[in-house]
């Protein structure tokens, strides 16, 4: 009997990795249908893959490039990141399989297409601040990493997802199953433009601590933190505040 309970344990353990080794993704990614919203918006090509970007033009040499949430419809960003930002052009990338845009999802396609936009966007304006919110944050570190980004501001970011992944199953070995691991602590050393770190102070999914121990990794007076207090990881972005440090004021 007790060798009969332990296989059966064994192999429903077993089971639960084969089931989140094949479907991991589907708990990252979350796609977002095409909404109207989409008038102002072009695409560009990439290899395996047609992305669609939501823009406000603005002629001049300043933008803004924006990578939303997993789960975000960049398209409705735009219009506020235009209002406080009114002297840049705003380019928000709608990710594989978001919004119209095609192709297969995978962190090492999402970082190509954001450098790949980011080239295009840079031949037209030299001065580009990089955003990102969550899983954005980690595409927005690596190019400002890599890239000659202006400014940098990373909105309710994390050290990796592996570290959420191990506080969410903690129960499943994680390092061994996860494929996108969005290791956004590796980039921040290299980091050499201001930098702004936005954080909720109740937030569920990303808790501060994680955030701080991404920002103890930059270097010396590359980046500060401000925490939004009273807000969750969704609900950051409703507060004056969280708008005031966005525009440095």
């Amino acid at each position: 009997m007790l060798w009969t309970l332990l296989t059966i344990a064994v192999s429903v353990y077993a089971g639960l990795c084969v089931v989140f080794f094949v479907f991991q993704r589907s708990f990252i990614y979350m796609p977002t249908p095409a909404t109207p919203v989409h008038a102002a918006a072009f695409t560009f090509e990439v290899p395996g893959a047609t992305i669609r970007v939501s823009t406000r033009p603005h002629d001049g040499p300043k933008a803004l490039l924006f990578f939303g949430g997993n789960a975000e419809d960049v398209a409705y960003t735009v219009p506020e990141l235009a209002e406080v930002f009114p002297d840049r052009a705003v380019y928000a990338m709608h990710y594989r399989g978001y919004s119209g845009s095609s192709g297969r999802l995978s962190e090492a396609a999402l970082r190509s297409d954001a450098r790949a936009l980011f080239t295009l966007v840079h031949t037209r304006h030299p001065d580009v601040i990089v955003v990102g919110r969550s899983l954005g944050s980690s595409l927005a570190i690596q190019l400002a990493a890599e890239e000659p980004v202006s400014r940098l501001v990373l909105i309710t970011p994390f050290e990796s997802i592996l570290s959420i992944a191990k506080r969410t199953a903690p129960f499943l070995p994680m390092s061994l199953l996860l494929h996108d691991r969005y290791e956004s602590w590796r980039y921040a050393p290299r980091v050499t433009c201001p930098t702004l770190l936005i954080a909720a102070s109740h937030d569920e999914l990303v808790p501060l601590a994680d955030t701080q121990r991404l920002i103890a990794g930059f270097s010396p007076n590359v980046a500060t933190l401000r925490v939004i207090e009273g807000t969750d990881h969704n609900s950051v972005s409703g507060e004056a505040e969280f708008w005031d440090a966005m525009t440095n004021r």
